[in-house]
């Protein structure tokens, strides 16, 4: 069985002073992918723009490039989804090779890649947000003994930064080192998805950032997902032999129906909802409001 979500995705600027210019990317359309589709979405600016262009960044998601040639000291960004999510292939996580025969296949020899392991390749390495250091490889050294299965090693890293770290909205700020997110065990929802990815891409693993929506009130008898009203992440690892398997570090559990998967990148710079330059306005702070409502 699919499940039916409406989703509303609100951005308000209101700027300290008058904006001349201005060039915004947006990553507000969910991709198309063998466990979802969009099946309608409208989005609203204001004020209008100049010009508007829809296509795809490097990572083949659905990205929109706005343009704004005339002063304005707001701008409201309105996306509205009706997305359909379909269950995921079952995945064995024993079943799975071991975390030190797939760190072998990604990496560099002298032979040509299967399609899947090239485009892989780019999610081992060091990110803007994702820096690689000895202390997260220290941090996950007891879920990864040698030999272990992947994919039961990455359940067990998950559980850990589960059980270990205090979800805390006032904690962190986008720019927040990870190191400092390790040291003080608090952070988002964002910060756990990047600290799972310096986990696993510090012992050449491959793993990818992935942005989305989550269920906004969940149906009776379920408890509510942390991270719901507004934009929330999680990690996505490739494994040869089941492909890119994805993680919920907040919420200790593999992404089903409740997740709208929206992009996917190295880390939160690659898919941040709605970022760009403007020349003027001030100290501005965006408003985001996100609500998902099963139809």
């Amino acid at each position: 069985m699919s499940r039916r979500y409406q989703v509303l995705h609100d951005t308000h600027y209101r700027y300290a002073a008058p904006v001349s210019l201005a060039q915004q990317l947006a990553h507000l359309w969910p991709r198309d992918c063998l466990w979802q589709r969009c099946l309608a979405q409208d989005l609203q600016v204001s004020p209008p723009p100049c010009q508007r262009l829809d296509g795809r960044d490097v990572f083949g998601n659905p990205l929109t490039r706005l343009a704004f040639e005339r002063p304005h000291d707001a701008l409201h960004v309105r996306a509205q989804l009706m997305v359909e999510v379909l269950p995921r292939r079952p995945v064995s996580l024993q079943g799975s090779p071991s975390w030190t025969v797939v760190r072998q296949a990604l990496r560099y020899q002298r032979r040509a890649w299967p399609a899947d392991a090239l485009e892989a390749v780019r999610y081992r390495f060091a990110s803007p947000y994702v820096g690689l250091d000895a202390a997260f490889e220290a941090f996950a050294a007891d879920c990864f003994p040698p030999e272990r299965p992947l994919l039961e090693a990455v359940q067990a890293l998950m559980q850990k930064i589960h059980g270990e770290f205090t979800f805390d909205a006032s904690a962190t700020l986008v720019a927040t080192p990870l190191l400092t997110v390790l040291e003080q065990r608090r952070g988002v929802c964002q910060d756990f998805a990047h600290l799972m990815l310096a986990c696993l891409r510090a012992r050449g693993l491959a793993a990818r950032y992935v942005s989305g929506y989550l269920l906004t009130q969940p149906p009776p008898g379920q408890a509510r997902l942390v991270g719901a009203d507004a934009s929330h992440a999680w990690v996505s690892v490739y494994c040869p032999s089941n492909g890119w398997v994805d993680f919920d570090p907040t919420n200790n559990l593999l992404p089903a129906l409740e997740h709208i998967t929206l992009a996917w990148g190295r880390d939160f710079a690659d898919v941040s909802p709605l970022r760009g330059v403007i020349l003027g306005g001030g100290h501005h702070d965006p408003e985001v409001q996100v609500t998902v409502t099963p139809l």
